[in-house]
């Protein structure tokens, strides 16, 4: 069975569900490794005798390169069958993943890991798109909340299982575990998955794919290494500003002249797709943000130890993944974007409890708090997939999954920059600010259990002090950046109102080819 548009409406029964497996498994592979190579970047470091700046574009390849090729991934699936491309990139992914975790040097990881990002771009994308097609649209729902699963835990598990594979192996199992998922996925996809319908006719609009892969490449290169080369104060940085800038200003220009764009600007007339896209940029910014600022929290901060840490990280992919076991059962109840409200209303709230945390938070407050905060991000996830696609046209969905993956891991990008960047400036500015009231004059300093321990006097007593307001300055610092996160949240919430019913769809069963058209 299938639609006009030559997609595969896959019959409920054994076929549907290993199609559901395979598309979880790749989902799961490209998810983890977002995050599950950072943790072992120290050990491979001394074991590809490569120095911090050459260690970190073991990251940054990958980055790069799945955001260039994301972009593409409509066209490619249009042109030559998902099926088909499907199976490409899931075979290339585990390939390229096993080679990482055999490199001898840092040449060898670098290349493997650009390879990894190019086949692994299209796993998300192409992944949701058969989901979509394999459901009825009252179904959808359930579809998005099993697919959504692994976009979600993924990001969230890869530190505690990274930490996990190189503390008890080594770091080259952090590319191994990717094996058996590779093999499950492509025999999957081989036996029980359809081909689409191949469109021969579609021309590759080279001249605006070269010019958004520049535009993106240089973007993601500037976020990447501004941290460490002080942004602004970079020629490096600006000059690959300035090389983005130009790349999305061809990129827009040629786009909205031509007759044939590389990206199909139709995706954007759709009121419930245009809004996902900013819904989705402030799930970027939150997921992957808070991410990058809880693991030096807890580890530097707080001193959990690495594992400790990851667990703790895990409890906020508890809440999420029991927010997606209810929420396709809420969706016949209340409307999508109440939801979505409700879920970045959860949000804002346990980021604005977040800026009261100091060394001394309790572990159970910790755990709650994070749990929580999975749940809401739980509520705005599914529903937010589910209504972005309710009324985009079938022949635009997987250009539509690709453009929702692109602006999350850009998004992603940013947040994570940002944050960072605030939170290095931060400690700098409050410890200034800190230190101006550590001076004779200051009652609280001369008080006698102070003294006793601390003698400003002695190079000890000032060293001892120093470390004491560093301390407190960084806690100030995270506090101040999950306040900037919650705002960013708090912010999204009115948006809701832009978005379509939803509730009506979602409680009729009628025909999945029928309410497409």
């Amino acid at each position: 069975m299938t639609t006009d548009a030559g997609h595969p409406i896959a019959v409920p029964g054994l076929r549907r569900n290993m199609v559901t497996i395979c598309a979880m498994t790749a989902t799961i592979m490209q998810a983890l490794d977002t995050t599950i190579a950072n943790v072992a970047l120290p050990y491979m470091q001394g074991s590809l005798s490569a120095s911090q700046d050459q260690i970190n574009w073991v990251l940054t390849s990958y980055i790069v390169a799945a955001a260039i090729m994301t972009a593409p991934v409509g066209w490619i699936a249009n042109r030559f069958g998902r099926k088909r491309i499907f199976i490409l990139c899931s075979a290339g992914f585990t390939i390229a993943s096993v080679m990482c975790g055999l490199a001898q040097d840092i040449t060898q990881m670098v290349v493997f890991r650009l390879l990894q990002g190019i086949f692994g771009a299209a796993l998300v994308p192409l992944s949701q798109a058969v989901m979509l097609d394999s459901y009825a649209l009252h179904e959808r729902a359930k579809a998005m909340a099993i697919w959504g699963m692994g976009v979600m835990m993924g990001p969230i598990m890869g530190p505690s299982l990274g930490a996990w594979l190189t503390e008890t192996y080594s770091w080259h199992w952090v590319f191994f575990v990717n094996l058996p998922f590779g093999i499950i996925t492509v025999a999957g996809l081989l036996i029980f998955m359809d081909e689409t319908k191949l469109n021969t006719g579609l021309q590759f609009d080279w001249f605006g794919f070269t010019a958004l892969a520049v535009g993106i490449g240089s973007l993601q290169l500037a976020l990447d290494r501004g941290e460490q080369l002080d942004w602004l104060e970079s020629w490096e940085i600006v000059i690959e500003l300035i090389i983005s800038g130009t790349g999305f200003y061809y990129f827009f220009a040629h786009s909205f002249t031509t007759k044939r764009p590389f990206v199909q600007f139709a995706i954007f007339k759709d009121r419930n797709f245009s809004t996902a896209l900013i819904f989705m940029v402030v799930i970027g910014v939150v997921l992957f943000s808070t991410m990058a600022l809880a693991s030096p929290l807890f580890q530097n901060a707080y001193g959990y130890p690495i594992l400790t840490a990851g667990l703790l990280l895990a409890t906020r992919g508890g809440g999420t993944f029991m927010a997606m076991m209810m929420v396709s059962r809420l969706m016949g109840y209340f409307e999508a974007r109440t939801l979505i409200a409700t879920g970045l209303t959860l949000m804002a709230f346990t980021l604005y409890e977040m800026t009261g945390w100091t060394a001394d938070v309790a572990v159970q407050t910790i755990v709650v708090n994070s749990i929580v905060q999975g749940f809401g991000l739980g509520l705005v996830f599914v529903p937010l997939s589910t209504a972005a696609f309710m009324t985009l046209p079938n022949h635009l969905r997987t250009d539509g999954t690709s453009m929702l993956t692109l602006v999350r891991n850009v998004a992603s990008s940013i947040g994570i920059s940002i944050v960072i960047a605030q939170l290095t400036r931060g400690t700098t500015r409050v410890h200034a600010v800190l230190t101006e009231h550590i001076n004779p004059f200051n009652n609280a300093l001369q008080m006698p259990n102070v003294t006793s321990t601390i003698n400003l006097n002695t190079d000890m007593g000032r060293a001892t002090m120093d470390l004491i307001v560093s301390a407190q300055a960084q806690i100030i610092a995270f506090s101040q950046d999950f306040a900037l996160v919650a705002l960013v949240t708090i912010c999204a919430i009115p948006l809701v109102l832009i978005l379509k019913s939803t509730k009506a769809a979602m409680r009729a069963p009628s025909d999945h080819a029928a309410i497409m058209e």
